[in-house]
């Protein structure tokens, strides 16, 4: 018997993340860290990670964030490297990203650069976990991560693509159990 649970689909689904230069592809800023898993029955069974060297230095505030240096990007591969690598990785599948909006608007602005374009379906977790737990104190990935997965959560390390991609993926996974 079939329910309404969005595991029973036989789709492939990626969960994502990226860190950037800043916080607006408009303003220059760039993706330089792609981290992604692939679900498929319930459970994680591919990943892609990569860092991208965009010859655009990354401020002292945002490194503070993610931890990534100008010295970690020498010798990574270039965007026209990674990109479409990463595009193959997520081709036919449902996207998923904490706050999907941010995650695809820059990955849309960097295969915009290379001529490609991005038109998967994607979905929101940080969207989905205001609706199902609004009585959280907040929304973050951290949070929701914390109150859905208990200590696996902090095996992970926040700010970076494949972890945040491997914690929202779990989310997602979690949230579907209901």
């Amino acid at each position: 018997m079939m329910s309404n649970n969005h595991l029973n689909s036989t789709n492939r689904y990626v969960a994502l993340d990226v860190e950037t230069t800043g916080f607006s592809p408009q303003n220059g800023d760039r993706v330089i860290e792609i981290g992604a898993v692939a679900i498929e029955n319930h459970g994680i069974v591919d990943e892609f990670s990569s860092l991208i060297d965009v010859d655009k230095m990354i401020p002292w505030q945002v490194q503070q964030v993610h931890g990534i240096t100008n010295e970690m990007l020498e010798g990574e591969p270039k965007p026209n490297e990674v990109l479409p690598e990463f595009y193959k990785f997520i081709a036919g599948s449902i996207l998923i990203a904490h706050n999907a909006s941010f995650d695809i608007g820059f990955l849309r602005h960097e295969f915009a650069l290379l001529g490609m374009s991005l038109n998967n379906r994607s979905l929101c977790t940080l969207k989905m976990s205001r609706k199902r737990y609004p009585h959280l104190p907040n929304h973050k990935l951290e949070t929701v991560s914390r109150y859905l997965l208990g200590e696996s959560a902090n095996q992970m390390q926040m700010h970076r693509a494949l972890d945040d991609a491997k914690l929202a993926g779990m989310i997602w996974i979690e949230m579907g159990k209901i």
